[in-house]
C-alpha cells in the first residue's frame, strides 16, 4: 500500500537540546533507535514486497474510496468535504490528493489526515482516506486567576464547551493570554494547557482541558540607564519616555510595570528627543533587560548620537496660493535653527491637534481640501541640513452634498441649523470641527460618537459629500437632588425636558412620551426643606425665530421661607418670607471678537412679602420689596465636544445685574434718614430710655427700612473663569477662579439685604430663597462660611484633575481630585484675597442620561467655619442632579 500523503503532525518534544553535562545518549535511548531501525527495514520491505505497479506520469480513474479511523461522520460526508469523486480522474500522486488534504483540514474537523493508494486494478486507482475526530472541549478548568475574570478567559479564547480543540487552538490561546498578561506588567507570564481523552460509551472524541495561568508577580523596573549620549542627559532621556518608568514612590500617575509594546514606542520617543536637539543621526545601537535579585529589572540603552545639524535653506516649491513669506510665518523655523525634525514635522502637520497652527491646516482651512505637504532634504553638507517644502496645491474643494445621519428623534432643522457646513460652500477643515463640537454641545447626541465622514471625494472637479453621523441620546432628565443643609435635609424633585417641541403640545401623536425635537428646554422644579419650599417653571427657545441663534427664555418661580426658632431648632410656620419672580432674557452669539462669544439680556422681577419675619439683616418683619433689575452678561465658551467631560478650551463669563437708580431721581434725602435711624438705633441701645421710647424707635426704625428697601436699588457684579488642559490621553486639569460683588450706588442707602452670597458645601439652593447666591466650597457645611446676613464680596479658587472612567453613552463616568479655597467678606474693608478658606479632597461623577449628573465628594476643610475654633476636618457631599 503507498501512502500518497501524510499530514501528520510533529511532536512538541522534537529538536530539544541533548544534555549538556554529558553529551552521551543513554541507554535506553540507543535500544529505542535499535528497534526504530528495525521496523523501518521491516516497513521497506514490506512496501518493497507490496509495491503497486503504477505510471507516475499516467492518470488513473478513481475505482472506488473508502474512509477508516475513529469518526463519528458518515462515509459518504467525509468523501464530499475531501471534494474527490468515483470516476473522477487523477496523477498518483499529484495535486488532486494534495487538494482533498487541504479540504479535509480546512474544515477544522479532522485530525492525523492520511490518504493511501490501496490498489490498482483495471486501471483504476481505489484509494483510502484515513483520519480522526478533532476532540470537543467536554469541560475547562482554568486556574491562577480569579473567578471573576474565567468567564473574560473563556470568551477571548472561545473555549465553549463543544468547540474542536486543535494544536493551533492551544497555542493561540497560550500566546493570547501570554501577551495579555504581560501588556499587565507580568512579564513572566507562563500559561500550560493539559487535555485529557474522555473514555465512555459517547462515539463522539471528547476532552477535557485544565489551563494553568501563572502570571507571576509584576515586573517592575528599578532603573534606567544610558550610554553613548553626552548632549542629552539620562533625565531627559528618561522624561521623554512617556509610558515605561523606574522606580519613584512619589509618582502616581504613571506606574513601573514593564510593558514591552510600550517600551518599543518609548524607545522610538527617546530617538525623537535627539532628533529635538539636532541629532538627526541618532540611533539605538542596542538594549539589554537585566534580570535583577530582587526580582525587578534594568534597562540598558546603548545609543549612538552622531553629529548635531542645524537647518540650512528652506525653500517652498509649487506653492501659488500663499507667498513664501506666508508660509515662512507659519513655519517659523529659520536658517540657522538647530535641527529638529519633530518640530519640523508638526510645524507641517500636526496630527495631534486638529486646528493646530501648521501649513496643512492653512491650506485645508481655505478650501485645498486635496493640497498635499511634504519636506525632502536636498543637501546636508557640513551637517547644514538644506530644506525644500514641495507643495502640491490641487483645486479647491467645495462641499457638494452635506446630510445628518442618526437623528431619529432630534428634527432634521434643528440639527441643519447648527452645521458650518453648507452645500455650495469651500472646504475649510476647522468649519469641520467646529461642526462636531457644536453638535456635541446640543445635549441631543453622544459627543464620543459624532463622526465625520468624508464621501464621494472628486479630486479632478474638486467637490466633496460630508455626512455627520451622530448617535441620540436621552434628553429628558428627572432630576432628584439631595443634600444636608440649612439645619436639615434639602430636596430635589424636577423635570427636565432638554429636547422639547412646544408647537406639538397639542398633538396626541406627538407624545412619545413627551413632544420633542426642536431643541427647546422646558424644566418643572421643586425644592423643599423644613425650612424653605420652592417652584419654578422654566422654557428656553435657542433659535428664535429660526433663523439666528437667538435664544429666548423665560421663567417664572415661587418661594416660601419659614423662619428659624433657636430655642426649639424648629421652623416656625407662622412667621415666613415669599418670594415671587419672573424673568425675561435674550442671548446672541456674537461675530465679533470672535464667534464663542454671547451676549445676554434679562430683564426681571421678584416680590418679596415678609409675614412676622423678623431678623437681624432687615428690621421690618411686615411689608414687601419690589426688585426689577436688568442683567446683561458677556460670556465666550469654546470648550471641547464633550459638555459632560471637556478636554480643552475654556469658559469665561462676566455678568452685571443692575437695578434702576431709584435714590438719583426720587427726591428722598437718605442721608437725613439714615441719620433719623442712627438716632433711633441709639434709644434702643440706651440703658435709660424707656419701654415705650423702645417701642417706638423699633417701630421707626422699620418704617425708615421699609421706605429704604420699598424698592431695591443696587448693583452686582460676577466673574466666573475655567480653563480645560488634557495633560496626558483623558488626564484633564481644571483650574477656576470666582469673584462676585454687591454694592449700593447711594452708601447712606446701604447695600440692600437681598441677591447676597453664601459660601461652604456643595451649592445646594443656588439662586433660591432671597436671591442668595450659594457658591460650592466643599470641605465645609452648607453656607457656613459667610454671616448669618451673607457677604457682599466673595472669591473662590479651585483646582481639579479628572479621569474618565468611561465616557459610553448610557453612563459617563469620571474621578476627580480638587484642592480649593475661598471666603465671603462684608465689606471691602475686610476683603483679602488671601483670606481663604481651605480645602481638598476626591469625588466622583456619573452621568446618566435621565438623572442628569450624580456624585459625591469627600471634602476635607483644613481651616475653621464660622463658629468653630479648629479645623473643619472632612465633609461628605452629595450632588444629586444637573449640575455642571
Amino acid at each position: 500500500m503507498k501512502l500518497l500523503l501524510n499530514f501528520k503532525k510533529e511532536r512538541e518534544d522534537l529538536g530539544k537540546p541533548v544534555n549538556k553535562l554529558t553529551n552521551i545518549l543513554p541507554f535506553y535511548t540507543y535500544i529505542k533507535l535499535c528497534i526504530a531501525l528495525l521496523l523501518l527495514i521491516v516497513n521497506c520491505f514490506n512496501l518493497q514486497a507490496q509495491d503497486l505497479p503504477y505510471n507516475s506520469n499516467k492518470k488513473y480513474p478513481i475505482g472506488k474510496i473508502k474512509v477508516q479511523g475513529n469518526t463519528s461522520f458518515a462515509e459518504l460526508t467525509i468523501i464530499n468535504f475531501s471534494g474527490l469523486r468515483k470516476g473522477q480522474e487523477i496523477n498518483i500522486p499529484g495535486e488532486e490528493i494534495g487538494s482533498a488534504i487541504k479540504k479535509l483540514w480546512g474544515t477544522k474537523l479532522f485530525n492525523n489526515i492520511e490518504i493511501y493508494l490501496a490498489k490498482i486494478q483495471n486501471d483504476s486507482a481505489y484509494l483510502e482516506i484515513r483520519l480522526a475526530d478533532l476532540p470537543q472541549l467536554n469541560d475547562l478548568k482554568v486556574n491562577g486567576v480569579k473567578k471573576s475574570k474565567i468567564e473574560g478567559v473563556i470568551k477571548d479564547n472561545k473555549l465553549k464547551k463543544g468547540t474542536k480543540v486543535t494544536e493551533n487552538l492551544i497555542t493561540t490561546t497560550k500566546n493570547f493570554l501570554t501577551r495579555k498578561y504581560k501588556k499587565d506588567g507580568f512579564l513572566n507570564t507562563k500559561v500550560h494547557i493539559n487535555t485529557i481523552d474522555i473514555k465512555d460509551s459517547i462515539k463522539t472524541s471528547r476532552v477535557n482541558m485544565v489551563l494553568n495561568i501563572d502570571k507571576g508577580t509584576k515586573v517592575k523596573i528599578s532603573d534606567i540607564t544610558f550610554t553613548g549620549n553626552n548632549a542629552v542627559s539620562d533625565k531627559k532621556l528618561r522624561k521623554a519616555m512617556k509610558s515605561t518608568k523606574k522606580i519613584n514612590r512619589l509618582r502616581v500617575l504613571k506606574r513601573s510595570k514593564f510593558i514591552d509594546s510600550a517600551y518599543q514606542a518609548d524607545l522610538s520617543s527617546v530617538i525623537d528627543k535627539f532628533k529635538e536637539n539636532g541629532y538627526r543621526d541618532a540611533r539605538i545601537i542596542s538594549d539589554s533587560l537585566i534580570y535583577n535579585d530582587d526580582k525587578t529589572i534594568s534597562l540598558q540603552i546603548n545609543v549612538n548620537e552622531g553629529d548635531p545639524y542645524t537647518f540650512g535653506d528652506i525653500k517652498f516649491i509649487g506653492n501659488t496660493v500663499y507667498t513664501d513669506r506666508e508660509l515662512s510665518n507659519i513655519l517659523r523655523i529659520r536658517k540657522g535653527d538647530t535641527y529638529n525634525g519633530v518640530l519640523l514635522q508638526k510645524r507641517i502637520a500636526d496630527n495631534s491637534k486638529p486646528d493646530g497652527n501648521d501649513l496643512t491646516n492653512l491650506y485645508q482651512n481655505n478650501g485645498y481640501l486635496f493640497s498635499s505637504i511634504r519636506q525632502v532634504e536636498v543637501s546636508a553638507d557640513d551637517n547644514v541640513i538644506d530644506m525644500e517644502i514641495r507643495i502640491t496645491e490641487g483645486k479647491p474643494a467645495y462641499f457638494n452634498n452635506v446630510s445628518v445621519v442618526g437623528n431619529d428623534k432630534t428634527n432634521d432643522h434643528v440639527v441643519y441649523r447648527t452645521l458650518r457646513t453648507r452645500p455650495g460652500g469651500l472646504y475649510s477643515k476647522a468649519l469641520v470641527v467646529r461642526t462636531v463640537r457644536e453638535l456635541g454641545q446640543l445635549g441631543f447626541f453622544d459627543a464620543q460618537e459624532i463622526s465625520p465622514d468624508f464621501k464621494n471625494p472628486n479630486p479632478v472637479e474638486g467637490t466633496i459629500d460630508m455626512e455627520y453621523s451622530v448617535k441620540e441620546t436621552g434628553s429628558s432628565q428627572i432630576e432628584l437632588q439631595g443634600g444636608y443643609g440649612g439645619g436639615g435635609f434639602i430636596g430635589t424633585l424636577g423635570l427636565s425636558f432638554n429636547n422639547f417641541s412646544i408647537k406639538d403640545i397639542f398633538k396626541k401623536e406627538a407624545y412619545k412620551p413627551i413632544p420633542m425635537g426642536d431643541g427647546q428646554r422646558l424644566a418643572l422644579r421643586l425644592q423643599a426643606s423644613r425650612f424653605y419650599q420652592t417652584y419654578s417653571f422654566q422654557f428656553s427657545e435657542p433659535w428664535l425665530g429660526g433663523k439666528k441663534p437667538v435664544q429666548f427664555s423665560t421663567s417664572i418661580s415661587h418661594t416660601k421661607q419659614f423662619l428659624y426658632d433657636y430655642i426649639n431648632r424648629r421652623a416656625d410656620k407662622s412667621r415666613s418670607f415669599n418670594i415671587t419672580g419672573i424673568t425675561f432674557g435674550l442671548a446672541k452669539r456674537l461675530t465679533v471678537p470672535d464667534d464663542f462669544f454671547t451676549l445676554s439680556n434679562a430683564i426681571s422681577y421678584q416680590r418679596y412679602d415678609l409675614n412676622n419675619y423678623n431678623t437681624g439683616l432687615f428690621t421690618f418683619g411686615d411689608g414687601f420689596s419690589n426688585n426689577l433689575s436688568y442683567t446683561v452678561g458677556l460670556s465666550r465658551d469654546n470648550t471641547s465636544v464633550d459638555p459632560i467631560f471637556p478636554t480643552g478650551g475654556s469658559k469665561f463669563s462676566a455678568t452685571a445685574e443692575l437695578s434702576f437708580p431709584y435714590s438719583a431721581v426720587n427726591g428722598v434725602d437718605y442721608t437725613a434718614l439714615k441719620e433719623e435711624r442712627n438716632e433711633n438705633q441709639s434709644i434702643l441701645g440706651s440703658v435709660s430710655s424707656t419701654d415705650l421710647e423702645r417701642t417706638n424707635a423699633q417701630n421707626r426704625i422699620s418704617e425708615i427700612d421699609q421706605e429704604r428697601y420699598n424698592w431695591l436699588e443696587f448693583y452686582k457684579v460676577n466673574f466666573k473663569g475655567e480653563w480645560y488642559t488634557e495633560i496626558t490621553k483623558n488626564l484633564v486639569l481644571r483650574p477656576l477662579i470666582e469673584f462676585g460683588f454687591l454694592g449700593a450706588y447711594n452708601n447712606d442707602r446701604g447695600v440692600i439685604p437681598f441677591e447676597r452670597f453664601f459660601v461652604g458645601g456643595d451649592g445646594l439652593g443656588t439662586y433660591s430663597l432671597d436671591g442668595r447666591e450659594a457658591i460650592q466650597l466643599r470641605g465645609y457645611p452648607n453656607q457656613s462660611l459667610s454671616t448669618q446676613d451673607g457677604g457682599t464680596i466673595y472669591n473662590k479658587y479651585s483646582l481639579e484633575l479628572r479621569y474618565p472612567i468611561t465616557l459610553k453613552a448610557s453612563a459617563k463616568i469620571y474621578g476627580a481630585a480638587f484642592v480649593e479655597a475661598g471666603n465671603s467678606y462684608n465689606s471691602f474693608k475686610d476683603f483679602n484675597p488671601f483670606n481663604v478658606k481651605r480645602s481638598a479632597g476626591l469625588g466622583v461623577r456619573i452621568f446618566m442620561p435621565a438623572f442628569g449628573l450624580l456624585g459625591i465628594d469627600f471634602g476635607h476643610g483644613f481651616d475653621n467655619a464660622l463658629g468653630e475654633t479648629g479645623k473643619h476636618g472632612w465633609e461628605t457631599h452629595f450632588i444629586i442632579g444637573q449640575q455642571f
